[in-house]
Order: C-alpha cells, then structure tokens, then sequence
C-alpha cells in the first residue's frame, strides 16, 4: 500500500504530467498533480483556435485510453483538450491527486529547507506559502510558458504589434493588412495559411521550408513512423534540434505556389514600421508574428543547481544529472524524436518514473539511459 515514501509530485498536469500520473500508480506510487492553471489540460486551452494535430487520433492517445473517434481524423484543439480532461478523471478514480490552480514557486533540497543534514527529497513550495515535502519530483511543466523571442535586428523598436505565437488565437488577434510570420515550423506555416486568407502575408525564416508529404501512399505519416521504428529511435539532444519538416497533404505547397503567401529569407532589419529585406526592398509591415519556437520553463528550479546557465535542465533521457529523485517530462527530443507528443511522452514517462520508483525503494543501482 502506497506511504509518504512513495508519493511523488509532479509538476505540470498537462500530456506530460498526466502520462507521469498514470506510470506511477502503474508502479504503485502516490502521485500529486501540481498544475498552475485552474484545469488538467496544460497549454492546450491557450494554444490558437483553429490548431489540428498533425498525428492520427490512432497515433495521439496517452497510455490506457485511446483518443476515440474516427481513428484517421486529426483531431482538433478543442478535442485534445476534452480528452486530456476524460483523461485526468479517470487518473483521480484511481487514486491520483489532483490540484489546480497549485503554482510551484521553488523548489531546494529536503535537508536544507528543514535545516537538518541527512535528509533527501525535496521541498517543494507553492507560490501560496504552502511548502510540501516529496521524496520525489517531476517536472513535466512544458515550455509554452517561456516562448522564444530571438533578438532580431530592430524587433525592440518596431512601431507594429510584435506577437508570439503562444500570444496568436485566430486572424483578430492581428491587426492591420501586412503580417511578418517568423519561423519555418508547422505552426509557422499553418498561421501563415490561415492569416493569408484575408491578410498579406510573408513567411520569413533563415532555411527554406522543407515539406514533407503527410500521407506518402495513402497512409499517415505516422504509420511509417511506427512500422520502421522511428518513433522509438534513441536520438536525444542537449539542445533543441532546427525547425522541424511541415507535414503537407497539399495545401500548404499549393498555397506558397499560387501566391496566397510568400516565403522569403529572414528580414535585415526592422526600422519603425519598414522591413528592410536581405536584398534591399522595403516594405510596411502591420505586425510580426514570431512562431519561434519555446524553451524548457524550470524556474522554480533555479536555486536547486539543476539547471545550466540557460535554464535547461542538466539531464540525460529525462533524468537528472545533479539531484537522485529528480526527473524530467516532455522535453523535446529528450530521448526520441516523439518525447514531446501525446504518442510519444507516455513511453519517456514509463522509464523516468520506473527509475525513480527504484530510487525510492532503495535500489541505487538503477540506469541512466
């Protein structure tokens, strides 16, 4: 039967979070959802409206319950986020503890946050005052919290509305008639798709767009992901990789062909309202729209020494490489290409939370890898 030895906090009640939960009472701990917002879905109710999955929902379900439906369709924002919720009531059933609107301020050391030597774990304190102790800790916070902002020539005195896509809802989150779009992403180019329906649009990246055909003969891509093995290849990496492919049944390379939107080499400079491009032409410019990309947010980790000088975690596969009992949930690319995916978390979860279950059993002997 489950103790407080056994309880592990997990910050984060998103895909991650949630795929940690149920790995847990798969092992027979106690797991405690922290989540900072005031519902079990993570991000995925702040992400844009008309956002699709790019997997089938045969292929974008969390461990134990499948997405259902149409198992061919891509499901839709609105969707995930209903599952995710189904998802996290059926984790309470079985015993999980669930708590929103639960910040985590900082986390230190069990023995120095006491004040007595010996001890282990951690204290983890909510930004409420209230302090909790856990022999274990996941952070499965994400990342849409802490978006990527590259430091672009003239970005800072741009005379236009400067958006981030963690910011971007639907096509009246901009104004104006010109929309600058950064990044050579799916999101990158789905934004850009859209907004061309009744704006001008320019899709600005540092390498061309590379396209990759969805469903090469007539199955998703994902099916071939799962057939060779791809998914689970081991091709961790300590930083975050270039802008992935665009999955495309079409639409897309047939929008850039006929003119609907533009894709040009990323802007000199930025002057007031101008764009100055790399060969010279300066045009007006209504909003940018910078679809760059997110980075791990570990603040609460700071003063623990867990992470490096840029706030990513020194971890290997998920693990951490400075605290036992520390462990960490949807990186991107933390030890597949799919770690960060609804496919793909429920796996990196099984092992992360297999190695701190052996930690809290005593058995030092478990593998990093």
């Amino acid at each position: 039967m489950p103790t407080d030895n056994d309880r592990v906090l997990i910050v984060g009640a998103g895909q991650s979070g949630l795929a940690a939960a149920h790995a847990a009472l798969e092992q027979g701990l106690r797991p405690v959802l922290l989540e900072a917002s005031d519902q079990t879905a993570g991000s995925w109710p702040r992400y844009y409206d008309s956002l699709a999955l790019f997997s089938p929902a045969r292929y974008s379900s969390l461990p134990g319950m499948p997405f259902g439906g149409d198992p061919e369709r891509y499901p839709r924002r609105d969707e995930v986020i209903a599952y995710l919720k189904r998802y996290a009531a059926a984790l309470a059933e079985r015993g999980a503890e669930l708590r929103t609107g639960a910040r985590v301020g900082a986390v230190r050391p069990a023995d120095k946050a006491i004040g007595q030597g010996g001890g282990s774990g951690f204290l983890v304190r909510l930004e409420g005052g209230e302090d909790l102790a856990t022999p274990a800790l996941i952070a499965a916070s994400g990342s849409f919290d802490r978006p990527h902002r590259p430091a672009l020539p003239g970005l800072d005195t741009f005379t236009g509305l400067v958006l981030h896509a963690a910011d971007y809802r639907s096509p009246a989150s901009l104004p104006g008639e010109h929309v600058v779009v950064v990044g050579a992403g799916n999101s990158a180019v789905q934004i850009a798709y859209e907004l061309a329906a009744e704006r001008q649009v320019t899709l600005a990246s540092r390498a061309p767009i590379r396209f990759v055909e969805q469903r090469p003969l007539g199955r998703d891509l994902h099916f071939w992901f799962r057939l060779t093995g791809f998914d689970r290849l081991p091709l961790a990496r300590a930083e975050a990789p270039p802008a992935s492919p665009v999955l495309d049944d079409g639409r897309y390379r047939r929008a850039l062909r006929e003119g609907r939107y533009e894709r040009r080499a990323m802007f000199a400079r930025l002057d007031g309202d101008q764009v100055t491009w790399s060969d010279g032409r300066r045009e007006r410019a209504d909003a940018v729209l910078l679809a760059t990309g997110y980075q791990p947010n570990l603040p609460y980790l700071a003063g623990l020494g867990a992470l490096t000088a840029d706030g990513r975690p020194r971890q290997r596969r998920g693990l951490s490489l400075t605290h036992d009992g520390l462990g960490y949930l949807g990186l991107e690319w933390q030890r597949t290409p799919s770690s960060n995916t609804l496919r793909g978390v429920g796996v990196d979860a099984r092992r992360v939370v297999a190695a701190l279950a052996s930690h809290l059993h005593g058995n030092q002997q478990h593998v990093r890898s």
